[in-house]
């Protein structure tokens, strides 16, 4: 573990990370793939907790078309991350990785509230930790819980995996071929440049805590065990 660059991380998976190429719900293949990649890392001996979207569930603008309000429309979102969260808890402790998920909507019957003391004391006892719910207020994004929960348990870093997209660019990538990808930037950058990373919430969370962010592409194999390890791959954001 001595050898790593990062000893506790947060790990941030998108809903749509789980979904594949079918593009919603849950596919267990990909599922599986995701979990055997965080075992592989867990097996290096660092401290991971989890953030997962729910956009392979249920988006915001799904409740915008329907004229739904707002809060409500979050809501049904953060009960979408708590699905994610179980059926990953179902995946690593099927390939005998410790996991606790904590959520902050409280469903005692399914997971435990999320409580800053108790989820430091599972990082410590080498469980991996899920934090589902998002921050358990509407207006609020899954990016925003992963910075929130960064700077609550003071991880090193965060671990932004992404669908297909190897990191930061100045446009995107699938539209525009000559968008510049960027090796190195700030969270003033990010938002100065109107980057669409992560929203300017988590951003500015980030920036004042001083929590770097690496972004980088989920689907090639072995991805985060480069980035925990110090391989220069993706995007990296620093805090400051």
């Amino acid at each position: 573990m001595s050898d790593l660059k990062y000893k506790r991380i947060i790990l941030k998976l998108s809903g749509e990370a789980l979904a594949g190429d079918q593009g919603f719900g849950i596919h267990p293949p990909v599922i599986k793939e995701v979990a055997q990649e965080v075992k592989d890392v867990y097996n290096l001996g660092l401290q991971i907790a989890i953030v997962v979207g729910g956009g392979n569930m249920w988006r915001g603008e799904s409740g915008a078309q329907m004229g739904m309000e707002r809060a409500q429309a979050d809501y049904i979102g953060m009960l979408a991350t708590i699905m994610n969260a179980l059926a990953l808890q179902d995946n690593l402790e099927s390939l005998g990785v410790p996991t606790r998920v904590q959520t902050s909507i409280e469903m005692r019957s399914i997971a435990e509230p999320y409580i800053r003391r108790k989820a430091i004391r599972h990082l410590e006892k080498n469980r991996v930790v899920i934090f589902a719910g998002g921050t358990g207020s509407p207006y609020f994004s899954t990016d925003t819980t992963a910075a929130l929960r960064a700077a609550e348990i003071s991880a090193d870093a965060i671990l932004m995996a992404k669908n297909g997209v190897d990191g930061i660019y100045s446009a995107d990538p699938k539209v525009n071929p000559s968008a510049k990808k960027y090796d190195t930037l700030t969270q003033m950058d990010i938002i100065n440049k109107g980057l669409k990373v992560m929203d300017s919430t988590a951003s500015t969370l980030s920036m004042d805590n001083d929590i770097p962010l690496v972004v980088f592409n989920l689907n090639k194999p072995g991805n985060i065990k480069k980035v925990v390890e110090g391989e220069n791959i993706g995007t990296t954001v620093r805090g400051k």
